[in-house]
């Protein structure tokens, strides 16, 4: 049976929350792969509205098997009240319907002091964090002192633990003129959430291949976007993990042959959250509208987004690197009403030609966008579940994405609601 990795490939915020619900109805098992709860995914299922920051999109479907993988970096308390808040919803959560990878690494409260610490004495320009803990989060994984799911099944192994966190952050927090970690305070918390998370705790790994075995359906899940990935997104504003669909993998234990499909969710115009090159960004009347009939404001923080022309470019180049298969192309709707519309097909740096975005961070920040302009439409796509449904120009519009961004269009997302999607290749498809 085809698994399916979903990723963004712009800045994040791309509607895969939608897409991942949509897709869930036809898999078995749901997988979170990498990110924090930094992270918003907004479903709209019959009129009401989920948002999701750690858990995965599958929890709200009943009957299917929702994974944490140890890709992601995991704030044990703010996921309890994240279950707590959908139980209030009517969405039930048990261990027969939620598992967290033993291996996952945890957010503590200090990695969130710290990211707002630094974020608050930049000064040499601010990432744009949403100072929660992810980054440092991540540092303690590479640097072999972070606090894992499974160290919370031990005492001894709980305080060896966070005595080897402690004597580097404690350095930490004095420069950045913070008092000591209370140590005692923060052992106690852990050993008192331990066993509301350890009940959730299982190998992941085994289970997962164990399901892909006896033929079950694997949806992968990503969070935020390509262009946001440590290595190949715009650096040093990136997020702190690697976002592309290799990551799936390597984020849940589960060879790389196991990946069938890989679905690239693309709206049909651009944003970005946070600082940042930004090429197509727009500060006119354009980009106003953009963000209104978008509602573009972060899921998670609230910030407003920044909006921008569709950039072919970008997408292009993270369609190549996470090899994806075929788009979802989103909101489409939004463009609704534009008399003429601008699709960026290249960028000028210096008075040179250039067909991808340069690494260097002082040549991202030169570009200039190369346009071409194609005729709005007046008609209404909102809603639309078919090709016919479609004004002739909105399906050349498409079509011409299609083309520039050398990947096919495999679905087509008309609003917000699961069921207005138009299905063009079946990712799920044997």
């Amino acid at each position: 049976m085809a698994n399916v990795v979903v990723v963004g490939a712009q800045w994040g915020d791309e509607g895969k929350g939608k897409i991942v619900d949509w897709l869930s109805e036809r898999a078995d098992v749901i997988v979170r792969f990498q990110g924090g709860h930094n992270a918003g995914h907004t479903l709209v299922i019959d009129g009401k509205v989920y948002k999701l920051h750690a858990l995965p999109s599958g929890v709200v479907r009943g009957g299917k098997l929702s994974v944490i993988g140890n890709g992601v970096v995991l704030d044990p308390w703010h996921l309890l009240e994240e279950i707590e808040t959908l139980r209030g919803q009517g969405v039930a959560i048990t261990p027969e319907t939620l598992m967290i990878a033993e291996n996952t690494p945890l957010i503590l409260p200090f990695h969130g002091e710290l990211d707002r610490a630094r974020e608050a004495q930049a000064r040499t320009g601010k990432i744009g964090t949403t100072g929660r803990g992810i980054g440092p989060a991540y540092e303690d994984k590479v640097g072999r002192r972070v606090i894992r799911v499974a160290d919370l099944g031990d005492a001894r192994t709980l305080e060896l633990r966070v005595d080897r966190a402690l004597v580097h952050h404690n350095a930490l927090r004095q420069g950045l003129g913070l008092g000591p970690i209370d140590r005692a305070g923060l052992i106690a918390a852990l050993q008192k959430i331990a066993p509301e998370i350890l009940k959730y705790a299982a190998p992941a790994w085994k289970v997962l291949n164990e399901k892909r075995k006896s033929g079950r359906r694997i949806l992968f899940e990503g969070a935020q976007g390509a262009l946001l990935d440590i290595d190949f997104g715009t650096y040093p504003y990136v997020t702190s993990s690697n976002v592309i669909a290799g990551q799936a993998a390597t984020g849940s234990g589960i060879g790389p042959g196991a990946i069938d499909f890989v679905l690239g969710i693309v709206k049909a115009y651009t944003t970005r959250v946070g600082e940042g090159p930004f090429p197509t960004e727009l500060h006119d009347g354009d980009g106003q509208r953009l963000g209104e009939r978008g509602h573009e404001f972060g899921t998670t923080t609230g910030r407003k987004r920044r909006c921008g022309w569709f950039d072919a470019v970008l997408v292009r180049q993270s369609c190549a690197i996470s090899g994806v298969n075929g788009i979802a192309l989103t909101k489409l709707d939004v463009l609704d009403g534009f008399e003429r519309l601008k699709i960026c097909v290249g960028y000028e740096l210096d008075g040179e030609r250039l067909d991808h975005l340069p690494t260097a961070a002082d040549q991202q920040a030169r570009c200039t966008p190369v346009y071409e302009e194609m005729e709005g439409w007046r008609e209404s796509t909102e809603g639309a579940r078919r090709w016919a449904d479609l004004p002739a120009a909105a399906i050349k519009y498409v079509r011409r994405v299609e083309e520039l961004i050398e990947c096919p269009v495999a679905m087509l997302s008309t609003s917000p609601e699961r069921e207005d999607t138009i299905l063009v290749t079946d990712p799920f498809a044997d």
